[in-house]
């Protein structure tokens, strides 16, 4: 019999939801009050000791009708708190009611204990492919004055460490309330002494962790731009003052949403923490009639007693196995080369040929177009919203270039941004009610382009239809799905006034309709993510397209933090990266081929310059390079991805690949800038199998995975700037 992963002790009224690595605890408490008992390292029972203690507090009050003053929900670690109860936390939940108060009183009615995971209707999200897989605990909260039923989604799997939570509201009362918050989860930490780690950034300079301590008060790690954004990503770990890759103790939580997101961290008097993550409720309210359900996305939760690399891979295992659903998720992405830095917008068919036709010559296995193919567009002034073929650059179609590209055995992609409008636009000229902006007011234009309203299904189908089109008469082969400003103007025509502030999460629930359909129609084309590169590098995007363009910035030691930050949240099979020509275009910055190789080979792999500019020595790097990646590649996008060195604490970034049965590794070290006296270092490998002897590749000398994680490798002596080194080892007998 298959062991149960929940446990619910009724006597005590205690849930344990355990998979033998972590555990997690709670309890419904006097006044039917859920409270947070522990998550964390498993137990294997629970015995009552982790009852909150009883004692009178003053100003904080207690239980509407009871003389205890040892009892308050103003300190009691809770599960899911709401406004008006005394707890003056931030809550979890906020609801308007049509007499202007706010104030729910969240009771303990039900539960039930499923095995599997249910979808989230309309959502991404983890998911099972058996039922046996995880099993799912909903804990069912009711305001008895109002009706609304509160459903605490709580999924634990069996194989790897994840726990994933939302909430489902549904209104059963008979009037209808405004939803003004809605987190998807809450937990409170007692005793407990954390830094943040968060993943904050800039376009061009994505996801770069930030440590700090926890502090009384609040801490807001946020986005109001309406996607998850280069600025502040939907993650954040809890950690322990002594933890690092290696060691220590760490809570991670991942937001699986691409819109606007809060994750708030409070330290009260008594030194408590609480941690909310959900939509932002910035401009948010949702207007939730009788018989109507809300629900809120999936946060995916981890503990690890083992460091940060070990709290990753349990949001590897789980985003790379159970939130991709794309036939590529383990498949050998194609290397390719795109044309933007190469050409920019000044292209036309004959132009591209000869790129094509390098690319053939040097084993790059696919050509993607990016802007500039559709519309009438010379520059990004004109034609978004109008996804038809540019006579001017393709007077025999862009089929027949598309055949000319399949003819030299390329893959043929494409770019598009289809979320986005141009005053410059036929789309827009016949329907202007399609463009976002609030009623007599003039848009704000950003990079001179403005928002399509995917909040209004009418849109979304038209665009479906658009990128259908393409895609079912041309030959595409992957598409690249960009997005190069943030959201402004918010309104919508398609709503009355009181429904306006849905228009955020309505817009993000269009974008997950309108690639939904779009992956159900071609499952065979492979989707990549982007915003302007990073700014929408999500686990919710993964759900739809299982690559992301990593960053804008192509510059190789830039990316070494970009690529070392978002591995803290997310599986290299997510990140692409593209060897790049020198001067850089973003930073100016002159590397070694070598180093852009290794790199770029650190993720999905391609180039992005104009492969008739190489030199004899350059296309001989590239063979070289492709041959390289071709012998590693199935490591780096099914492997096990362990962190060496940090290039924010020290002159290096260092990593490697481990195949599942650790027969193999890839690895990747740089230096970032010399020295006239330098001082010698080592990489130690990590994940390797003691017992177990390795042979390198190239040079044939054996190692012992013991000697490889103990001793290290002595990092060669360069005199030059931003080097690279990269292993790749077998184990032989």
């Amino acid at each position: 019999m298959v062991k149960d992963l929940i446990i619910y002790d009724e006597a005590k009224q205690v849930f344990h939801l355990t998979n033998g690595h972590i555990s997690y605890l709670l309890a419904v408490e006097e006044g039917k009050t859920l409270a947070s008992l522990y998550f964390g390292k498993a137990v294997k029972a629970y015995h009552g000791q982790g009852k909150y203690p009883r004692v009178d507090r003053g100003f904080s009050g207690n239980l509407p009708g009871s003389l205890d003053r040892t009892y308050s929900k103003d300190t009691l670690p809770r599960e899911y708190s709401s406004a008006g109860e005394m707890d003056y936390h931030e809550p979890a939940t906020i609801v308007r009611q049509l007499d202007g108060s706010n104030a729910l009183n969240l009771e303990f009615v039900d539960y039930k204990i499923q095995a599997g995971k249910p979808a989230l209707e309309g959502l991404p999200a983890a998911y099972v492919e058996n039922d046996d897989e995880a099993q799912t605990l909903t804990v069912v909260l009711k305001d008895q004055l109002t009706g609304l039923v509160y459903n605490l989604l709580y999924t634990i799997y069996r194989d790897v460490d994840i726990i994933a939570r939302s909430v489902k509201v549904e209104n059963q009362g008979q009037k209808e309330v405004y939803l003004e918050k809605v987190a998807s989860m809450q937990l409170d930490f007692v005793a407990k002494d954390f830094d943040t780690i968060s993943l904050p950034g800039a376009h061009v300079n994505e996801r770069h962790p930030d440590r700090k301590p926890v502090a009384y008060g609040r801490q807001v790690f946020e986005s109001r731009r309406g996607t998850s954004s280069h600025q502040m990503n939907p993650f954040l770990a809890l950690v322990g003052k002594d933890t690092n890759d290696f060691n220590g103790e760490a809570y991670g939580f991942n937001f699986v949403y691409s819109g606007n997101h809060a994750i708030s961290v409070e330290k009260d008097q008594l030194d408590q923490t609480r941690i909310l993550v959900g939509i932002n409720d910035y401009n948010f309210s949702w207007k939730l009639a009788p018989n109507e359900t809300f629900q809120a996305p999936e946060v995916l939760l981890t503990y690890s007693d083992q460091g940060l690399n070990k709290m990753s891979h349990a949001f590897h295992e789980i985003i790379r196995e159970r939130v991709v659903r794309s036939e590529f998720k383990h498949a050998k992405r194609p290397i390719l080369v795109n044309n933007w830095e190469a050409t920019y917008f000044d292209f036309d068919e004959e132009k591209l040929m000869p790129i094509v036709d390098e690319a053939k010559q040097l084993g790059i296995e696919m050509f993607v177009l990016d802007d500039g193919w559709f519309g009438h567009r010379n520059d990004d002034n004109s034609s978004l919203g109008d996804w038809k073929i540019f006579a001017e650059k393709f007077p025999h179609g862009l089929g027949h270039f598309a055949d000319y590209v399949h003819a030299q055995g390329l893959k043929f992609g494409l770019w598009f941004e289809p979320e986005m409008i141009s005053y410059d636009s036929d789309l827009y000229r016949q329907h202007p009610e399609y463009l976002m902006q609030v009623p007599g007011r003039a848009p704000s234009p950003s990079r001179n382009q403005y928002l399509l309203d995917l909040s209004n299904p009418e849109v979304v189908d038209n665009i479906y239809h658009q990128v259908a089109d393409i895609l079912e008469n041309n030959g595409i082969d992957y598409v690249k799905w960009d997005m190069n400003r943030s959201i402004s103007d918010i309104y919508s025509v398609a709503l009355p006034a009181d429904q306006q502030g849905e228009v955020y999460h309505r817009y993000v629930l269009g974008y997950y309709r309108l690639m939904e359909r779009l992956i159900q129609k071609f499952p065979h084309v492979l989707f990549e993510g982007c915003s302007g590169g990073g700014g929408r590098f999500d686990a919710g995007v993964a759900y739809y397209m299982p690559q992301i363009w990593t960053s804008d910035n192509t510059d190789a030691v830039a990316r070494l933090t970009i690529q070392y930050g978002t591995s803290l949240a997310y599986p290299t099979s997510m990140m692409t990266g593209h060897v790049s020509a020198i001067p850089n275009h973003q930073t100016g910055r002159q590397t070694l081929f070598e180093t852009r190789g290794a790199a770029a080979m650190s993720t999905v792999f391609g180039y992005e310059l104009d492969l008739t500019k190489l030199t004899d020595a350059e296309k001989a790097l590239v063979k070289d390079q492709i041959k390289e990646y071709n012998q590693v590649r199935d490591l780096v996008v099914n492997g096990d991805f362990y962190r060496l060195k940090s290039p924010l604490t020290s002159n290096q970034a260092a990593w490697n690949f481990v195949s599942k049965d650790q027969n193999e590794v890839f690895v990747a070290s740089f230096n970032i800038l010399t020295a006239a006296q330098p001082v010698f270092t080592k990489t130690k490998l990590y994940g390797l199998d003691p017992n177990k002897n390795y042979q390198n590749v190239a040079t044939k000398e054996v190692f012992g995975g013991d000697e490889l994680m103990e001793i290290g490798l002595f990092d060669p002596v360069i005199h030059q700037d931003f080097t690279a080194q990269t292993y790749h080892f077998k184990v032989v007998d």
